[in-house]
């Protein structure tokens, strides 16, 4: 417990007035594969109108710009908006706000993206608005958590409690619950990459 608030506290500062140290950290701590874990859930995403939630420093919003996408992006941090606003350009359609009040007309989005996301995502209030701005058959795309397979990496992420053990079915169907009581038809998938395990959450509305 007192680890998980220790760590909580750390990801704010990292997230806010030491979000200049952001790449840095992800880097070292995937050792070099953030950006690669993230650009996975390129193959789950459909329809064009897409709304990232936590864009952070915008290097998702960069790889997918590229992608004939027409893309929205919302996060609570002046900080990584400001990063991100310098990655892709002042056209982008980025926003600062947060989740549970998204500043989107109903059915305004064909999928809803987030990648290692906090509990926030869990919200029922988060759920409801993500609904709520999906079109019918729309999909929110969660990318959770990686699961290291080298010895350092599983490691390390095992004493600061940020990563399960095992990727047991136990485990997925926990992570679908709060999905399943929003009202969405709710899939995992794993996804293998160099070194690492995936997990991926496809919710349909």
């Amino acid at each position: 417990m007192l680890m998980r608030k220790f760590m909580r506290a750390f990801f704010r500062l990292l997230y806010h007035p030491f979000a200049f140290a952001y790449d840095f950290v992800a880097a070292f701590v995937s050792f070099g594969q953030w950006k690669n874990w993230g650009r996975s859930i390129l193959p789950f995403i459909s329809g064009t109108r897409i709304l990232e939630l936590g864009f952070g420093p915008g290097h998702l919003q960069r790889f997918l710009s590229s992608r004939g996408l027409t893309l929205f992006g919302i996060d609570e941090s002046s900080q990584m908006a400001g990063l991100a606003k310098r990655r892709v350009g002042a056209h982008q359609q980025l926003a600062r706000g947060i989740a549970q009040a998204l500043p989107y007309p109903n059915q305004a989005f064909d999928c809803v993206i987030s990648t290692f996301p906090t509990e926030y995502i869990f919200d029922n209030q988060t759920l409801a608005e993500i609904k709520r701005v999906l079109r019918n058959g729309g999909r929110l795309i969660v990318l959770p958590a990686a699961f290291p397979k080298s010895g350092f990496l599983q490691w390390l992420y095992r004493i600061t409690g940020e990563s399960p053990a095992a990727l047991n079915a136990a485990l997925q169907t926990k992570l679908k619950e709060p999905f399943i009581r929003a009202g969405f038809d709710v899939q995992v998938e794993i996804v293998e990459v160099k070194s690492s395990q995936l997990l991926v959450v496809i919710a349909q509305k």
